[in-house]
């Protein structure tokens, strides 16, 4: 009896012993791998005329299904896919995926691009505020993907990257998955620069809404720009789709390994950090170009560049990039700028909420050839828009503002009622 007793509990608590065991022992290691653009959403793109169109979410699919074929022969991995075929997923689904899954790591594939072909190179990036303003239109381009759907509106809408609230939430988020993205972004590169021998561009922060939202180690990687020529013949060939998918997967690799042999996240060097930037009195804004004609946002001639403001004055059109009161991220903007075409523009200086001693700001909502109608959506709108004719245009003209900040203000607000492309004027009488 006694033996049996001491038989059964010994098998007793190796019956419970195993029902906690097992399940962590069959833990696997859960990736998502995010092929980026797709469907309706090309990503980048160049007509080559030995390939024809070269699209980002062709390249991003092949690399991501090279990829995961190889991660799926291991029994270490589990594989998630946002997509496997020619669809585009919403940056809300890809995000709410890889949560719902509890993944450990998720990989986003995309290609680059520039106005230019010279660029080339990979570049991986880690969600952060941004740190280099001439990351600009790598950000621009994989964030402007949220206006092609409906419910990537919705959940991007109130979140306002510059604002103080949102910077506090993204640091406190980041601080629990940075330095392993940090890590594995590493990884990453070295494996492109040392056995690929390819250029790095090396590992950068960024906010990305496709990063943004996701509880676990996350990176965005470029695997090179589809704009070069040579890069973009890689990019297209089974040769270099196989070398970028098992750089990567040896990057997973050594990711795993690491932090299996530390038991959590992986320190890494970090940078020291710099003194506060005291900022200065005035705000900068870069100014382009002065013209006697007026450009609307999207206009080529613009380049692309967001947040420029126009400013009328003396029958010139005067165009201005972005504002700050930080020298660092004015000389960036300005560099930025330079880089995008504007090789004569200048930092110009404002004075915060001066008022005009004499004059006044004035916003210029419409220009035609004819007189608007009556049930012209501007007049529909907003009451006591003052018309005037000048060389046989119509003006039209609404408001009265002492500074420039009340103006921007007004514009904004307009903006949000539908009217679209003011300028706000300067009377100088």
């Amino acid at each position: 009896m006694i033996t049996d007793s001491f038989s059964f509990k010994k098998y007793l608590f190796l019956f419970f012993s195993l029902i906690f065991i097992l399940p962590s022992a069959q833990k696997k290691f859960t990736i998502v791998l995010d092929a980026g653009h797709g469907g309706s959403d090309h990503g980048a793109n160049r007509y080559y005329s030995e390939l024809g169109t070269l699209r980002e979410k062709d390249v991003t699919l092949a690399v991501v299904l090279k990829l995961g074929r190889m991660l799926e022969k291991s029994k270490d991995f589990k594989i998630i896919y946002t997509r496997k075929i020619d669809e585009f997923p919403s940056l809300t689904d890809r995000t709410t995926l890889a949560n719902r899954s509890k993944a450990d790591l998720f990989v986003s594939v995309h290609c680059n691009a520039s106005t230019k072909t010279s660029p080339y190179g990979t570049e991986t990036f880690v969600q952060g505020p941004d740190q280099n303003k001439t990351n600009l239109e790598v950000a621009k381009a994989e964030n402007d993907v949220i206006f092609l759907d409906e419910k990537d509106r919705e959940t991007f809408a109130s979140y306002d990257p510059k604002s103080p609230e949102s910077l506090i939430a993204l640091k406190i988020q980041q601080s629990k998955y940075l330095e392993s993205s940090l890590l594995f972004g590493s990884f990453v590169e070295g494996n492109f620069e040392k056995k690929n021998q390819r250029f790095s561009r090396g590992v950068k922060q960024q906010n990305l809404h496709v990063l943004r939202l996701n509880a676990m180690p996350s990176v965005l990687i470029e695997t090179g720009f589809i704009s070069n020529y040579e890069e973009g013949m890689y990019l297209a060939s089974d040769k270099g789709q196989n070398e970028i998918a098992e750089s990567i997967y040896d990057a997973i690799v050594s990711y795993k390994k690491a932090i299996e042999r530390n038991g959590s996240i992986v320190n890494v060097p970090k940078e020291p950090e710099r003194p506060a930037e005291i900022a200065l009195k005035n705000d900068f804004r870069i100014l382009l170009m002065s013209s006697p004609m007026k450009y609307n946002s999207s206009d080529p001639a613009l380049k692309g560049l967001n947040y420029v403001l126009t400013i009328k004055d003396n029958d010139l059109y005067k165009y201005y990039y972005s504002v700050t009161n930080l020298a660092s991220v004015r000389d960036n903007n300005l560099k930025t700028v330079k880089d995008a075409g504007f090789k004569n523009a200048v930092a110009i200086s404002f004075v915060p909420h001066q008022k005009l001693g004499i004059g006044y700001y004035t916003l210029e909502v419409a220009v035609s050839d004819q007189k608007l109608s009556a049930n012209s959506a501007v007049l529909n709108t907003l009451k006591d828009v003052i018309r005037t004719k000048e060389k046989g245009k119509f003006y039209y003209t609404y408001g009265k503002f002492s500074s420039l900040e009340e103006a921007v203000k007004v514009q904004n607000d307009l903006e949000g009622k539908g009217i679209n492309n003011s300028v706000i004027q300067k009377i100088s009488r």
